[in-house]
């Protein structure tokens, strides 16, 4: 390797790694943020936050590393145009071409890494996150309940006074509130002086034992006067045992379903998967009609219905009326008959179409997500060749103008990027469509781009710009001389 390109590289890494390392520590802030509910007022110790934290790490490389090369890319060739560092390279007949040549290199093996790192690493991540959050009050049930406060676990709100024992599953001053099924408030309160947490990590039930405790229960009498006396049942314990379901323990705010597993599947798994749902989709389309042809041949209440052997009388005994030898009544009859097969036929239809679409919508989501993680290797790519033009158009390093228009460029990018996926999953779009739209929509910007550092030309030709406005002036305010 020569010095030259020695030299990029060593340049372009130093910078890619200071960005990308402070870039991800951002992000990472955004994702402690985002779980703040999960981690806050659960005792969590240093470990535990630890592991949270190394399993949701994965999931933002798709945002990080795009955006860390675009911003790299454009200060360190905004760095070489501001110390004319670039302009000594082509008097010295080193064209933009040939600097670019081992960074192409250098981004090409990255974008492999990142699809490699997208199929693999973040699959396997992603279920281990899940799987944290779901278990986490199985490997420590007393994490879900704080000391001193009211924790809402499913139709529990449960208060502890203190805890104790290595893993601070023995409770004291133990206060629940039993919300009521019918959605009026807490009915039941619980009081007890001791209790334990019991949990098992093959099961999904987490059992609080409580011991010499009381029940108490408001009475709604059936007489309205009775009612302002607020009647209450008080009833003694000495041991007690609730059952929790632990899916309830892990409550959150960010908009997901725990239900959805595409982000733990890679390349050959999405595909067997979509397979199966396109073959299950194909299969229930296929009962459907042919269940909807039987119950237009064969509709209900046949016995009331005209069969086709007495249409063909009526039409001979009067061709304009194929019900002409039935009376009133059965006409009336036939009509209802008919009216409350052609309603339910369309019902049924309904329910199907609706059906079929939110399969449809499962089966563009895995599509989606396949073409994401080819989506996040070309990302790299274009970043690249949209940056480094940009960093030699405008000849200016550090990270002041630079940033913004990394900022732009990656808004632009993400927002639209974002906008495919929505579309592509209520079937607005082709999935393929959806991924790659803010590719295809900004690969242009890089050629132009390139074209114009390649050529020395700048973003926008001002001379082109005002010449028109130069003539108007010329025309309207001749010169004398």
């Amino acid at each position: 390797m020569k010095i030259l390109d020695k030299y990029l590289l060593k340049s372009f890494l130093i910078t890619f790694t200071t960005v990308f390392v402070i870039l991800f520590f951002i992000f990472i802030l955004q994702t402690v943020w985002l779980f703040i509910t999960e981690l806050a007022g659960k005792d969590l110790d240093f470990i535990m936050i630890i592991k949270f934290l190394l399993f949701a790490m994965p999931r933002i490389i798709p945002l990080v590393l795009p955006l860390s090369v675009l911003l790299a890319s454009i200060m360190t060739f905004g760095s070489f145009s501001e110390n004319y560092e670039l302009a000594a390279m082509k008097s010295s007949g080193i064209s933009l071409q040939r600097c670019l040549r081992s960074l192409v290199i250098f981004i090409c093996f990255l974008s492999v890494v990142a699809f490699m790192f997208a199929n693999n690493v973040i699959p396997y991540a992603e279920y281990k996150f899940m799987s944290f959050r779901r278990n986490i009050a199985q490997v420590k049930p007393a994490l879900a309940i704080a000391e001193g406060q009211f924790n809402t676990v499913g139709i529990y709100n449960i208060k502890v006074n203190k805890k104790t024992g290595e893993k601070g599953n023995f409770l004291s001053g133990v206060t629940i509130h039993k919300k009521s099924l019918m959605g009026d408030g807490n009915k039941t309160v619980i009081k007890a002086k001791t209790g334990e947490l019991i949990s098992n990590e093959e099961s999904n039930l987490l059992q609080l034992v409580l011991k010499d405790g009381y029940y108490y229960e408001d009475v709604t009498p059936n007489k309205y006067e009775d009612r302002e006396k607020m009647p209450f049942v008080k009833s003694s314990f000495k041991k007690d045992i609730i059952n929790i379901d632990l899916s309830k323990l892990n409550t959150t705010t960010v908009e997901e379903d725990d239900d959805d597993n595409k982000g733990m599947l890679d390349v050959s798994e999405l595909s067997y998967t979509i397979d199966s749902l396109s073959k299950s989709k194909a299969t229930e389309v296929k009962s459907f009609s042919e269940n909807i042809n039987q119950r237009v041949t064969n509709p209900l209440n046949s016995s009331t219905t005209p069969t086709n052997d007495t249409v063909k009388k009526a039409k001979k005994v009067n061709p304009n009326d194929p019900l002409a030898i039935f009376t009133d009544d059965e006409k009336a009859t036939v009509y209802k008959n008919a009216l409350a097969n052609t309603q339910s036929t369309i019902l049924s239809i309904d329910g199907t179409l609706s059906d079929l679409n939110l399969k449809q919508k499962n089966i563009n989501s895995h599509k989606f997500v396949i073409h994401e993680k080819f989506v996040i290797a070309y990302a790299c790519f274009l970043m690249f060749f949209i940056g480094a033009p940009l960093g030699a158009i405008i000849r200016k390093g550090g990270i002041g103008l630079p940033i913004v228009f990394a900022v732009l460029i990656f808004i632009t990018f993400h927002f639209i990027n974002t906008f495919g996926k929505r579309v592509s999953q209520e079937d607005g779009l082709t999935p393929f469509m959806g991924a790659w739209i803010a590719s295809i929509i900004l690969t242009p910007l890089a050629i132009l781009l390139t074209y114009r550092a390649i050529n020395d030309i700048g973003i926008i030709n001002m001379d082109r710009l005002t010449e028109p406005f130069q003539k108007l002036i010329k025309k309207l305010f001749p010169s004398k001389n």
